[in-house]
């Protein structure tokens, strides 16, 4: 089994707990208004890579993984779902701590050989970090070209299995900074039982130079950075629906 590999990170911070071997893997369906890695959206592209290969990158720096792991990101991982799972398999043998950074965008909750093998994953994945990129369905098709019903599924499947999730949120100015959207996705992850941290992050514009080496218009032309200023405050909106959601029920 060979996986398509858009990057490594060696030494990532922000994508799990502790230290951690980050590996993004090539494709998605989605396309996000605020993308920043264009050149993870086609199937064919990356470097064909083994999961043992891999493994023995993480083996070579095991001493500073001692508290992290490896995340798995993208591009969308969950569309090699196959090559995670043999991945998977191997880091637990090794008690290696394992992440999937992922939009839930492929699942589907029809009964399907594909969720058998979303089951299987699951059962070896220690941690999901889930983008919600908009609560509001008009609003997310707009920003991603898909539904945000499927995502929702995606979020309460989770829940269903008892996997750890961290939220993750992207604040784009005019976009996803309307402080209704952001109470409703306070309501929202204040209904699922297994959110353990939410994480608010301010867009930037660095991928825009990628679209233009791609030839791709840049759909957030003109679109100013958030700060983290912002991101704070918003995720103080976020928290405080939460907290009240919360104490509602």
């Amino acid at each position: 089994m060979t996986g398509r590999v858009h990057s490594l990170e060696s030494f990532g911070t922000v994508d799990g707990p502790g230290i951690r071997l980050v590996v993004f893997l090539q494709g998605c369906p989605m396309r996000c208004k605020y993308c920043h890695n264009p050149d993870t959206w086609k199937m064919r592209g990356g470097t064909l890579m083994t999961p043992e290969e891999i493994l023995e990158l993480f083996r070579k720096n095991r001493a500073f993984y001692r508290r992290g792991g490896i995340t798995v990101t993208g591009g969308e991982p969950l569309m090699q779902v196959d090559f995670l799972l043999d991945l998977f398999r191997l880091a637990k043998q090794e008690g290696i701590h394992t992440c999937i950074d992922t939009s839930g965008v492929t699942y589907r909750p029809e009964k399907s050989s594909y969720n058998d093998k979303l089951d299987e994953l699951l059962r070896l994945t220690d941690l999901v970090l889930l983008d919600i990129k908009h609560t509001d369905p008009a609003a997310h098709k707009d920003l991603t070209g898909h539904e945000f019903s499927g995502i929702h599924a995606f979020a309460r499947y989770l829940e269903a299995k008892g996997i750890p999730v961290w939220v993750r949120h992207v604040l784009v100015p005019g976009l996803t900074d309307d402080p209704e959207h952001l109470k409703a996705l306070g309501r929202l992850i204040a209904g699922l039982s297994n959110v353990q941290a939410l994480d608010v992050l301010p867009y930037h514009t660095m991928g825009v130079e990628k679209y233009r080496e791609l030839g791709i218009p840049y759909p957030l032309e003109g679109t100013e950075q958030a700060t983290a200023e912002q991101a704070q405050k918003a995720k103080e909106i976020i928290l405080q629906a939460w907290r009240e959601a919360k104490i509602e029920k």
